[in-house]
């Protein structure tokens, strides 16, 4: 794939307006939520020493701006019946990214999926009921993509979470 690359589907970037950048109370706030996206107003704003009409203000700027893009469970995927996980990078035809994402996004236990620079271009990450179900959605759900000109897969034996957030 060349390096002009079309941008993903979805809403366009940019509105028009200027982000306020994030202050340390900002990175504070989104380091609660992330831990905790149910936390109410009143202990988020004392979590952050701020009032509640601040903390209120500042989730709605944020949300505004597009910094937080909601709220959402954490599903653990094997005590949810999803308990094999791979990640299949793609090789695609130059110019095709918007068809081939387009498609992957119709694609059921397609979780994330990134466009890449190097020698993959995409990678998505499946989490599947098991190992059949698994080679469906390689072989004959992603290959069967116009564009898509060949796949590796990965089998995830372990996941962990990283050290923290970014936000502390």
């Amino acid at each position: 794939m060349s390096q002009q690359t079309s941008p993903p589907p979805g809403p366009p970037g940019g509105t028009g307006r200027s982000v306020t950048p994030l202050d340390e109370v900002d990175r504070r706030v989104l380091d609660e939520l992330t831990r905790d996206g149910r936390l109410s107003m009143r202990t988020l704003a004392e979590r952050v020493h701020v009032s509640r009409t601040n903390a209120y203000a500042r989730v709605e700027r944020l949300l505004r701006d597009g910094v937080i893009t909601g709220f959402r469970a954490r599903v653990a995927p094997e005590p949810a019946g999803l308990g094999t996980s791979a990640y299949i990078s793609l090789t695609i035809q130059q110019n095709t990214w918007r068809e081939v994402s387009a498609e992957l996004a119709r694609v059921r236990y397609i979780e994330h999926v990134a466009l890449l620079s190097g020698e993959h271009d995409v990678l998505a990450l499946v989490r599947a009921p098991d190992n059949a179900t698994l080679r469906d959605v390689v072989l004959s759900r992603v290959q069967g993509i116009a564009g898509v000109l060949s796949t590796r897969t990965w089998l995830v034996f372990d996941e962990f979470d990283g050290a923290g957030s970014p936000w502390a």
